[in-house]
């Protein structure tokens, strides 16, 4: 187990900061739910389209692949419940399943399960993946949540300085690394560049600012929380923030993105969480 050296960026911190979400410029939004399901969670996309995520019916919670238009369940032998959040160009799926009380991460790849514990945590979580096979995600050891790399085999620890939690939530085929980090009672987004540079990214006003996706151009999607509203976000490349809000949702979660800059998320509406696909 390694941990990661961070260099702190804060001219572009203030830079990101300054900034003034514009308005909404994202459309063609079309839902995403498998038939039958009480809700659809999709978490991630790949270069052709290809969609991954979790749904509900009754009390189990299966995963889902969607390719084609067509559905495919994702289920981990033994797992009470299965959520996949990320999948790769060639196909590989990464998530994290229960089982006997425990959540463990996993990849899977050309349909075989391979667990992934971080050593010594008491959960594991992987979260997204790139072409390369890197995975990232977080773990819980002694109370305390901390994002993780694994690359060819060898985990390294993603802890923000002076963080009280760390998680890492995506990564682009470079190797940047994007997630969110409490301190001082606020949770604030982070890129970490594939040279170890931090930079902290907060959607202005916003009580809050999570990441979870980027692609290989290095737009950032995510979510944030302002006037108790959860609203979806796409933070391009020039460092201009963009709200993303389904027409007539409660909520608007942005979760991923491709390098076609297709948008995949989620939104509450009537009660029930959807999941939706945007351009």
């Amino acid at each position: 187990m390694r941990t990661i050296g961070i260099v702190a960026c804060y001219a572009l911190v203030i830079v990101l900061t300054l900034l003034v979400p514009a308005s909404a410029h994202v459309s063609d939004f079309t839902t995403i739910d498998v038939p039958g399901a009480s809700f659809t969670l999709p978490r991630g996309i790949n270069p052709e389209g290809d969609i991954v995520g979790f749904y509900g019916v009754g009390a189990a919670t299966h995963g889902f692949l969607f390719h084609e238009g067509t559905f495919t369940d994702i289920d981990a032998p033994g797992a009470s419940a299965t959520r996949p959040r990320g999948i790769n160009p060639q196909g590989d799926i990464v998530g994290f399943y229960v089982a006997g009380g425990a959540t463990h991460g996993f990849v899977l790849v050309e349909g075989s399960f391979v667990t992934i514990d971080v050593p010594g945590a008491s959960s594991t979580q992987a979260f997204g993946i790139n072409p390369r096979g890197d995975v990232v995600g977080f773990y819980s050891a002694g109370g305390t949540f901390h994002g993780f790399l694994l690359h060819k085999g060898t985990f390294t620890t993603i802890d923000v300085p002076g963080a009280s939690s760390t998680l890492a939530g995506g990564i682009n085929s470079r190797g940047d690394i994007v997630g969110n980090y409490s301190a001082g009672g606020t949770t604030h987004g982070y890129l970490l560049d594939k040279k170890g540079s931090l930079t902290t990214i907060d959607v202005p006003g916003a009580s809050s600012t999570v990441p979870l996706g980027i692609n290989a151009r290095g737009d950032i999607v995510g979510r944030y929380v302002a006037g108790g509203i959860t609203h979806g976000f796409l933070l391009d490349k020039g460092g201009n923030f963009t709200t993303i809000d389904v027409p007539g949702a409660s909520a608007t979660e942005a979760l991923a993105i491709n390098p076609r800059g297709e948008i995949l998320g989620q939104y509450s509406a009537g009660g029930t969480n959807h999941g939706f696909l945007a351009q």
